[in-house]
């Protein structure tokens, strides 16, 4: 099928595991894609452009958007996916480890967003799509920035959902909250850790990075065209 054809989208985080996971479906779904990452990407696939940038930086937030702009003529789905985790315990976590996940994860959502918003406003449409996830919704100890800034994402979805429809705009905000996925960031997990994560999901596994992709793939595209200010929790059932 054909669900992106045409649209242009922005996918944060799109150099491994869920991120680079949306940009293929994306392409393979009709879309050019602009992968945006601290670092530089390549792609095999056609229709899927990498582009380094620190999206903690107002300055550089502002040259990739109007790269993008000048380029593509339009951004037509922001996917907001790029984040890191510091875990540790509230007595050992430092304010680098706060201030780094926080930046990340929820302030560069602000950034890309603000930038991105205005020529979502003047096409009158746009569909963003925020990654959240169960530790947002559900907390986890030893990940109180991580469950602070996912939190975070939830809140600035509903938020932005009233406020960039307040004028009647077809602009749609939603968000996705992943359980645990197979993804290079649950790679130093130990196997008893994963074990206990297994037994504690009603479906007994983690996801793949394209369960969590289609998700995000349903809210960008017109078959999600009566849903804003959603949260879809795609954990297979998980409870921490």
């Amino acid at each position: 099928m054909n669900r992106l054809k045409d649209k242009v989208a922005v996918v944060t985080g799109g150099a491994r595991g869920i991120g680079k996971c949306i940009c293929e479906l994306f392409v393979d779904e009709g879309a050019r894609v602009v992968a945006i990452d601290i670092m530089a990407l390549n792609y095999e696939k056609e229709n899927v452009e990498g582009y380094a940038a620190d999206l903690c930086s107002p300055g550089e937030v502002d040259k990739f958007v109007d790269y993008v702009l000048k380029k593509y003529g339009k951004i037509d789905i922001l996917i907001n996916n790029a984040g890191i985790t510091r875990d540790a315990l509230i007595e050992k976590m430092s304010d680098e480890m706060w201030d780094a996940v926080i930046n990340v994860n929820l302030k560069a959502v602000f950034n890309l967003t603000r930038r991105v918003y205005p020529s979502m406003r003047e096409n009158k449409s746009g569909s963003i799509v925020n990654i959240s996830s169960v530790v947002g919704e559900y907390g986890n100890i030893g990940q109180s920035n991580y469950a602070a800034s996912k939190a975070g994402i939830i809140g600035l979805t509903k938020s932005w959902a009233k406020e960039f429809s307040r004028k009647g705009d077809a602009i749609r905000v939603n968000a996705v909250a992943p359980g645990y996925a197979n993804t290079e960031m649950m790679a130093t997990v130990p196997e008893t850790v994963l074990e206990s994560i297994r037994e504690k999901t009603m479906l007994k596994r983690l996801a793949e990075p394209s369960e969590i992709a289609y998700a995000v793939l349903f809210l960008a595209s017109g078959e999600s065209s009566y849903v804003t200010g959603h949260v879809l929790s795609v954990n297979g059932g998980l409870r921490l």
